[in-house]
């Protein structure tokens, strides 16, 4: 065998024991596509954020590559499918709550001809010289997507992904108005599939609490969610009757008495920490189905949970949350507690930016909608693999460090990269590594510095990588 290959092959065979569990009940029709996932994922990982050929590095790979995403045989459940396993199975053992959290991204693409792929906005920017509207079409894909986390921010993994193009729900919406339409007919459905596919594929719906924001205000989302036997925690807009009118869900809560004061710190649009002070209350109300709906949803009884500021803090917007829960609520420390709930949200944009700064899946050149979605399929792993490596640093610091790394990974870290000063030597814990693989990505790891963030432990799995292979090398021409 030539030396190349020897390289080559050596690099493919290495221990990726992460790759093997998340990819391990993933079934294809061929089993060499699934060889070929395996590899596509192994090299993307390495390559995160750069090209596919440059991932690939050589044009038989990448034309692999591209015939893998083109294959009509392969499809993003395929893809996701021992992934979405692996979220099961890394559930902790127990009753605590696990949050689904929920939200929606779009991802743009400029092509000549939007048709190939679909159009996710389309607005008027300027008038011609009649004064008629000149349309820009924006092409792209939407996804909704489903993140299980625990309590602590930890992101166990996906649970479910609905990828689609406006366009399958503008000749529905054409028959009637949309506030009249069934929930079948608009976007909105996303909400109750995911809810429906994540609470199955996770087994424990007692556990789980669905999160979401103002889109998943969907009174067929809460009936949904009695149906399945599982939990939602989410922010309420529309002002629905309460206890059989005539006042509102709004009046009721004006109404309600102050149950305490909660003080939290965050920081404004210049990056300065400030703190706001939010008064707590808290009902149990009785909410009625929509007119339309009654005969196919009860009414139900919910609680709602008012978190809002007094006045309106300068450099940032005002904290003013009404969350809507099956949940009961009894005390203000629970009510607090899903106020904490909703505020881990923000979680999921943050899986939602590794994916597009991380993984730069905007950048992609595939010609096709299905192309593409099956290239997101694959950057959903890797991109949870990212930010559940920046949060275990934070949520379970001292666990083993073998838990992420290999030793040959653990050996390289040790040897490229100091301990910092005020690190404890005689423990073996995964944040020491963690900050190590950090510092590879350029953190400064200095005493007054935030723990790192994914930007940095992406870049620095990167360098990692790269070291890895040059010892590899190094290690085998010594040996000739």
């Amino acid at each position: 065998m030539p030396q190349k290959q020897r390289w080559a092959k050596s690099r493919c065979d290495r221990s990726n024991h992460w790759i093997d569990q998340e990819l391990g009940t993933c079934e294809f029709r061929d089993v060499r596509l699934r060889k070929r996932f395996r590899t596509l994922v192994e090299q993307l990982s390495e390559g995160v954020g750069g090209s596919i050929p440059w991932a690939c590095q050589d044009w038989a790979s990448t034309k692999a590559a591209y015939r893998f995403f083109a294959n009509d045989g392969v499809s993003a459940e395929q893809i996701l499918a021992g992934h979405f396993q692996s979220t099961r199975e890394r559930l902790p053992m127990g009753k605590d709550t696990i949050l689904v959290l929920h939200d929606t991204t779009e991802f743009s693409y400029k092509r000549e001809d939007p048709s190939t792929i679909g159009i996710v906005s389309k607005a008027a920017t300027r008038k011609d010289k009649e004064g008629q509207p000149l349309f820009f079409t924006n092409c792209g894909i939407c996804l909704h997507s489903s993140l299980a986390a625990t309590t602590q921010g930890l992101p166990l993994g996906l649970t479910a992904v609905k990828f689609w193009s406006r366009k399958e729900f503008k000749g529905l919406q054409k028959r009637r108005k949309a506030h009249t339409a069934a929930i079948e007919e608009k976007e909105s459905i996303r909400w109750l599939e995911n809810l429906r596919m994540s609470t199955t594929r996770l087994g424990q719906g007692e556990r789980c609490v669905h999160v979401g924001d103002q889109e998943g205000d969907i009174y067929d989302l809460f009936a949904v969610a009695q149906e399945m036997k599982t939990h939602f925690l989410i922010r309420t807009r529309a002002d629905r009757l309460a206890d059989g009118g005539p006042k509102t869900v709004r009046e009721k809560m004006q109404q309600a008495p102050r149950r305490g004061l909660y003080r939290i710190s965050l920081r404004n649009e210049r990056g300065e920490v400030s703190e706001a002070v939010l008064e707590i209350r808290y009902q149990r109300l009785l909410i009625q189905s929509p007119r339309g709906k009654k005969k196919r949803y009860p009414d139900l009884v919910v609680t709602v949970i008012e978190a809002r500021e007094r006045e309106t803090p300068r450099g940032r917007d005002k904290i003013d949350w009404k969350l809507i829960t099956d949940l009961p609520v009894g005390s203000r420390q629970e009510a607090i507690e899903k106020v904490q709930w909703y505020a881990l949200r923000w979680k999921i944009e943050t899986f939602h930016k590794v994916l597009k700064s991380g993984c730069r899946a905007e950048e992609a050149k595939l010609r096709t909608a299905a192309r593409l979605v099956n290239l997101l399929a694959v950057f959903c792993i890797l991109s949870w693999r990212i930010f559940w490596l920046t949060m275990m640093n934070r949520t379970a610091p001292d666990v083993r460090p073998e838990v992420v790394f290999t030793a040959l990974e653990l050996r390289i870290l040790d040897r490229v990269v100091k301990d910092i000063p005020h690190a404890d030597r005689s423990k073996r814990s995964v944040s020491r590594y963690l900050t190590k693989l950090a510092q590879l990505g350029g953190y400064l790891a200095r005493n007054s510095d935030s723990p790192p963030g994914n930007m940095v432990i992406w870049r620095g799995l990167s360098r990692l990588v790269d070291i890895e292979l040059g010892v590899m090398i190094g290690a085998q021409l010594v040996g000739n």
